[in-house]
């Protein structure tokens, strides 16, 4: 199955749309299980959707569409706790030039040597800067922080780690105040609600977010649906969108993306 693929939609006339805004950076998603690209709706490992065997393929019809980055999440290395599916990753990055976040399961410095070794430009992080701080700010100091996406998952503006199985009292705003202080550039939120569902963004968090820190390059993840959310996450002033299973179902064509590269 080629990604996007709609042979019963037309391409939206987007000429009124996005208009003097700023940038938006275009980041699709592909999500590893067992060396294949599926999909996981609300991060639950037992509504898994298989989309194509070969990521390599996947990645390289996003690139082909102008897309020069790409967010590559090992979900067996999240379960596991240690970073399972590095090939994929080495693969995708020795056959194209894409900016890679790589993430899941990132619990070592082993793990993020090999993350960098394999290619990734930046390792994606998220329970360890809320289980373990003291590493994390280690990490921060030895490798940069520009080196590093921080993920903050939320539920009801909480944070939620261990691959959304725990809950924490930690609000986000302190958590990214927190880490925009050590230095982060890039953060991204994903709204664990929203996941997987393609009900929308969730609009009041991030619109929060960005007036609270203006000078974040702050990532939208999770719950984006059409073209329309994406342009409003632009007008809301979010740097980069995640989006992942809005265009393996056909809801966002590679072509209507085209004009944000």
């Amino acid at each position: 199955m080629k990604v996007g693929e709609n042979k019963d939609r037309s391409n939206l006339n987007s000429s009124a749309h996005g208009e003097g805004q700023a940038a938006l950076e275009i980041i699709p998603a592909i999500d590893i299980i067992d060396g294949k690209c599926v999909r996981l709706t609300h991060g639950d490992y037992n509504q898994k959707k298989v989309y194509n065997e070969h990521p390599l393929e996947v990645a390289k019809e996003f690139e082909d569409a102008g897309i020069q980055r790409l967010h590559l999440v090992d979900l067996d290395g999240a379960k596991a706790g240690e970073v399972k599916n590095w090939k994929v990753l080495e693969t995708i990055a020795g056959k194209t030039s894409m900016v890679i976040d790589f993430g899941g399961g990132i619990k070592s410095e082993k793990d993020v040597q090999i993350v960098f070794n394999s290619g990734a430009r930046l390792a994606t992080v998220g329970s360890i800067a809320v289980k373990d701080e003291k590493i994390f700010l280690e990490w921060i100091i030895k490798f940069g922080a520009e080196k590093f996406l921080l993920g903050a998952d939320v539920k009801k503006e909480k944070i939620t780690v261990s691959g959304w199985t725990e809950d924490t009292d930690l609000w986000v705003y302190d958590f990214i105040s927190k880490y925009v202080e050590k230095g982060m550039k890039q953060i991204f939120c994903t709204d664990v609600s929203k996941d997987g569902a393609l009900e929308g963004p969730s609009i009041e968090l991030y619109k929060n977010i960005v007036q609270k820190f203006p000078g974040l390059h702050f990532i939208a993840s999770g719950g984006v649906s059409s073209i329309d959310d994406v342009y409003q996450l632009q007008e809301l002033g979010c740097k980069g969108v995640i989006i992942g299973k809005a265009i393996y179902e056909g809801r966002i064509l590679l072509s209507e993306l085209k004009q944000f590269v």
